[in-house]
């Protein structure tokens, strides 16, 4: 076998420094590994610590339980009756290093009807601060659910805890539907709770045109809890809506209690390339119209004279129109005045007929 080439020999060495290279990447030394993952756990630690303690606030307020994270309450929900004085507590927490200073206040209609101990607490940091509240049902308060906020701002951010609060007494549910509107590729309307209870409603949709049905999308629950007297405007869309047909879209909504509502609206789709061209003829015709109407009073006009008479252009010379009467007479040598008016064409001096001549 004849030894390689110089060339060769270059080649084979490249190629082993390569895959030398490859190997020292995807096989870490067992001292870097070990003391990466030694201190792993330590740099994900601190960084957790870090980004709780100086987060984007550095503080939260919920409401007061032994639950946390999970547990906890999402929200303040009270129950009473007209008149009665509702009590719970509110929890701040400072996760910062520096004292934190919150200010509260109620929010809502519900909102409306807190009062706290303070209306406004310090809190060390690093501390939790745990703050009374007492709601208070007026003695109208209809019966059936309200809601509201709790909001605790410290100057430049703010958290708003919801509330709700539940009254004793006949409860009445009732959604309407209102002013649906159907523009292009979107359907407009509007959801009205006139009850006194919060609802959480439900949509579907059909729509028919000349030749049957376009859309129909099943009943399905809506993003929203509808609260007591709130009024909501949303929006379907509709992206395969047709280019020519006249529709008549129908929106029922439902909800916990047999609540029921529909309503609907109707709309003509023309493209508008039908629409101009449709005007186009609309005005050619119309010009077309006019022209003939013009063409036949010209003709008209252009009918024949009677006999003796012209209409326009320039007299023939030594012609004359008008009264035309000989020289030297006089009406009033026979009584009578000369009323006749005729073309007359002089070919030579005039002579009067009659006595005197």
């Amino acid at each position: 076998m004849s030894p390689p080439t110089p060339r060769l020999r270059r080649a084979l060495l490249v190629l082993t420094a390569v895959l030398a290279a490859q190997l020292c990447v995807l096989t870490p030394l067992p001292a870097a590994a070990a003391r990466a993952a030694a201190d792993a756990p330590a740099d994900t630690a601190r960084a957790d610590t870090d980004t709780a303690a100086d987060g984007p606030a550095g503080w939260t307020a919920r409401p007061a339980g032994p639950g946390a994270g999970r547990d906890a309450r999402p929200y303040l929900y009270l129950e009473g009756t007209p008149g009665q004085a509702l009590q719970d507590r509110l929890a701040v927490t400072n996760s910062g290093r520096a004292p934190l200073t919150v200010r509260l206040r109620g929010d809502g209609r519900a909102g409306a009807w807190i009062g706290f101990a303070a209306d406004s607490v310090t809190v060390p940091a690093r501390t939790r601060a745990e703050v009374p509240l007492a709601l208070t049902v007026p003695p109208d308060a209809v019966p059936g659910d309200a809601s509201g906020e709790v909001v605790a701002a410290d100057g430049d951010e703010e958290i708003r805890v919801p509330v709700r609060v539940r009254i004793g007494g006949p409860t009445l549910a009732a959604l309407t539907v209102e002013d649906v509107e159907i523009s292009g590729g979107t359907i407009r309307y509007a959801l009205v709770n006139r009850g006194n209870a919060v609802l959480e409603p439900r949509l579907a949709v059909r729509a028919e045109g000349m030749f049957g049905r376009l859309l129909d999308r099943p009943e399905r629950p809506l993003p929203l809890e509808l609260a007591p007297g709130r009024r909501v405007e949303r929006t379907e869309p509709w992206p395969d809506a047709p280019a020519l047909d006249a529709v008549t879209v129908r929106l029922r909504v439902t909800a916990p209690g047999g609540v029921r509502d529909e309503a609907e609206a109707s709309a003509t789709y023309v493209p508008v390339a039908a629409a101009v061209g449709g005007g186009l003829l609309v005005l050619g015709g119309l010009a077309l119209l006019g022209s003939g109407a013009f063409r036949r009073r010209r003709a008209r006009r252009g009918d024949p004279e009677p006999p003796g008479a012209e209409t326009g252009g320039a007299e023939p010379p030594g012609a004359e129109t008008g009264r035309a009467e000989p020289p030297g007479a006089d009406s009033a040598d026979d009584g009578q005045p000369t009323t006749e008016t005729r073309p007359l064409v002089k070919t030579g001096p005039l002579v009067k007929s009659g006595a005197g001549s």
